[in-house]
C-alpha cells in the first residue's frame, strides 16, 4: 500500500520547501563541491536532513507534508535553507494543522477613524488594502495616482489585479516585473494564514487563466512582507516619481494594511506630487 499524500492544505509546505532548495546551490549552502552530473538544479533532499541535523527519512516526511515538525526543526531547516525572517515565519505557519474555517470570513470593513485620517491625508497618496491586497480605500492623490478604485467594481478592486490585468499599470511602474513579484508574494504569505480562503482561490485560479507571468511566479512560492522601501512610477501628469512608503497593520485589525507614500522635500518628485494635487481637484470628487 503506498503512503497517504499531503492533505490538500499541507501542500504549500511541500512545495514552498521544494521551490527554497531550488534555489540554494551546494556552494551557497557550504557543501562541498563534488564531481558528476546533478539531478536538481539545487540542494538535494538528503542535502537539506544533513545541514539540518535530521534523518533524510524525516525530512523528507516534513517536505510531504506528513509530519509536524518541533520549532527546533524548523529552524534548523530554516537555517539550512538560508531562510529569511519572512520565510522562516512563513515555514512555521504552514507547518500548522491545518482546520477548515468554523465560518465564512465576514466583509472588512474600515472603521470611521481610520477613514477620516486616510481622508485627511492631502500632500501624499495613501490607502488602506485589506485581504488578499483587496483595496478597502484610497485617498484622492492615491487614487490619482494608480487608479479611480471607487469607480471600479467591487471585485476589481484589488491591487493584484490592477497591477496584471491593467494595461495602465505595465506602464505606470518604472519597474512593473519587480512590483507584480512582490504582489504575488504577499498573496502566497497570505495563502499561508489562511489557506481555505475561497475568495483567494478564486483570485489566483483567474489570475493564473489570464496573464501567464502571473501562474509562472505563483509557482514559485516566493513570499514577502514589505514594510518600508522605494517605489519607482512614470505618471502621466506627475512625471517620473521615486516615492518612499512607509506600510503598518492598524491595532485591532492584523489583516489591513495602512499604506503612505512620501516624497524629499524639494526633490522633484514632491514637485509631481504637487502638480498631481492640483489635477486631483479638478478631475477627482
Amino acid at each position: 500500500m503506498s503512503a497517504p499524500s499531503a492533505a490538500p492544505g499541507r501542500r504549500d509546505i511541500t512545495e514552498f520547501l521544494r521551490s527554497c532548495r531550488a534555489r540554494i546551490t551546494p556552494k551557497d549552502a557550504g557543501l562541498p563541491l563534488r564531481h558528476g552530473t546533478r539531478r536538481v538544479p539545487g540542494l538535494r533532499r538528503e542535502e537539506v536532513a544533513l545541514l539540518a541535523g535530521v534523518s533524510t527519512d524525516y525530512y523528507i516526511r516534513l517536505e510531504r507534508g506528513r509530519v509536524h515538525a518541533s520549532d527546533a526543526v524548523l529552524d534548523a531547516v530554516a537555517r539550512a535553507l538560508l531562510l529569511n525572517d519572512t520565510e522562516r515565519e512563513h515555514l512555521y505557519t504552514l507547518n500548522r494543522p491545518v482546520r477548515p474555517p468554523a465560518a465564512p470570513m465576514p466583509p472588512q470593513r474600515l472603521r470611521t477613524g481610520l477613514r477620516l485620517a486616510l481622508d485627511s491625508i492631502g500632500d501624499v497618496p495613501a490607502m488602506v488594502t485589506g485581504r488578499r491586497l483587496d483595496v478597502l480605500a484610497a485617498n484622492r492623490l492615491a487614487r490619482a495616482l494608480l487608479t479611480d478604485f471607487d469607480a471600479l467594481p467591487h471585485r476589481d478592486r484589488n491591487m493584484a489585479r490592477f497591477i496584471f490585468l491593467d494595461d495602465a499599470a505595465r506602464k505606470l511602474y518604472t519597474y512593473w516585473e519587480q512590483a507584480a513579484r512582490d504582489a504575488v508574494a504577499a498573496l502566497h504569505l497570505y495563502a499561508g494564514r489562511y489557506p481555505g480562503d475561497p475568495l483567494l482561490a478564486e483570485l489566483v485560479s483567474d489570475l493564473s487563466t489570464r496573464d501567464a507571468d502571473f501562474r509562472r511566479w505563483w509557482a514559485d512560492h516566493k513570499v514577502i512582507r514589505r514594510s518600508n522601501g522605494v517605489k519607482y512610477y512614470h505618471h502621466p501628469v506627475a512625471g517620473d516619481l521615486a516615492l518612499g512608503y512607509e506600510a503598518f497593520a492598524p491595532v485591532g485589525d492584523q489583516d489591513q494594511t495602512f499604506a503612505l507614500h512620501t516624497a524629499e522635500p524639494g526633490s522633484p518628485s514632491e514637485l509631481g506630487l504637487r502638480s498631481l494635487a492640483a489635477w486631483t481637484r479638478e478631475h477627482l470628487a
